[in-house]
């Protein structure tokens, strides 16, 4: 008991040194969360009224985080309380509850699994893999920049893992960051059609009230910005872990990427939303076939966007047997060990040097997707040999 009671306050420890560290930053003018200060940046600039995508980067951003506003006009609002306080406590507050939000991803992902091994105790697991997961790459990276992918992954697991939220949270993720719309087509394979329609009608009732208050933001985003993946920096960087920049770097950053890329990703989703239909009353395999499918057929993939590395260890922890020999450790453990190397950060990367990779950095460079690739190719011939 006395173990577990220091475990978790080692998980309450880390929001609050986040809290604290943005408070000293403000005060030392430390240069916290690139990302984080471009999201308050676009909610201020909401209440002034001025243009979120006109200009190469918002007036109110400081000069070292000075990037374009890439998020639908609809994403400020979630921003909005990021105004009331100064840019590092902001990120000071977004890391916190990022923490909270990767606990709770853990949490919900034991609990959705009924067949846990019998040393897999609930609140002890929840407890050390709270700690031990922000070794990730693309969590301690997340908090890092101020990114707000474990916010996104929690409503996200929420609302499909507890059901409560009834598809409200999904529509309200995919408002922030249009990628979480292909949840909804999760919510219809696994039956839950109203959910579905709830989702997008959140989604659509979100635009159309910030179609209301800054209609010339809402139109220049869904008539241009959207279309403009680069605005995001160049996307054939080693960072982006998508389909899309591996045939980039491939290709010599060509520009017909995506006419093969949108072709191989429907090849992909094919058996995956097989699985989807028959892991329906397995949720969280369900979910995780789902959020890697997003990650690999999205056009922009950052390292940090793979938080979803964080269900994907629980459920493989929860795999192992009641007495686990070291051998059966080895999935688990290739996994944490790609996303928790920081292999990415260690490649020869930036100045367009990804174009001239060798094939063993190709292949070390593609590490991220390779895992769900590899995955699924495991269980596919696994199934045909059955």
């Amino acid at each position: 008991m006395a173990t577990r009671s220091r475990v978790w306050a080692s998980v309450y420890f880390f929001p609050a040194v986040c809290v604290v560290a943005g408070i000293v930053g403000w005060l030392l003018g430390w240069h916290l969360g690139v990302d984080s200060a471009v999201y308050r940046s676009g909610a201020v600039a909401l209440l002034h009224g001025e243009p979120l995508y006109d200009l190469p980067f918002l007036s109110h951003e400081p000069s070292w985080a000075r990037l374009p506003f890439t998020y639908p006009p609809t994403a400020t609002l979630l921003f909005l309380p990021m105004s009331l306080v100064p840019t590092q406590v902001s990120w000071g507050i977004l890391g916190a509850v990022s923490i909270i939000a990767c606990v709770w991803v853990v949490k919900l992902s034991v609990e959705a699994i009924p067949n846990r091994p019998q040393w897999m105790d609930p609140a002890r697991t929840v407890a050390v893999l709270g700690v031990v997961l922000l070794g990730l790459e693309p969590v301690w990276r997340t908090v890092l920049l101020g990114q707000i992918n474990l916010v996104l992954m929690a409503l996200i697991v929420i609302d499909v893992l507890t059901g409560k939220p009834r598809g409200v949270f999904v529509g309200v993720a995919a408002a922030i960051k249009l990628t979480p719309l292909i949840f909804v087509v999760h919510l219809l394979l696994i039956g839950r059609r109203a959910d579905a329609a709830r989702a997008m009608v959140t989604f659509v009732a979100l635009q159309a009230t910030m179609w209301l208050v800054v209609p010339h933001d809402v139109t220049e985003f869904w008539t241009n910005a959207v279309r403009d993946p680069q605005r995001i920096g160049p996307i054939h960087w080693a960072g982006n872990q998508s389909l899309n920049g591996l045939i980039l770097r491939l290709s010599d950053n060509a520009d017909w990427t995506m006419r093969l890329a949108v072709p191989l990703g429907i090849l992909l989703a094919i058996p995956c939303l097989m699985w989807v239909r028959r892991f329906r009353d397995r949720p969280l395999p369900a979910l995780l076939v789902t959020a890697f499918l997003g990650l690999a057929v999205s056009p922009v993939s950052w390292s940090h966007h793979w938080v979803w590395s964080v269900p994907l260890v629980v459920f493989l922890l929860s795999r192992l047997p009641d007495r686990p020999r070291p051998r059966d450790f080895a999935p688990v453990g290739a996994v944490v060990a790609v996303y928790a190397s920081c292999v990415l950060l260690a490649m020869r990367h930036s100045n367009d040097i990804e174009l001239e990779w060798t094939p063993a950095e190709f292949v070390i460079g593609s590490a991220y997707l390779l895992v769900p690739l590899v995955a699924g190719v495991i269980v596919l011939v696994r199934r045909l040999q059955r």
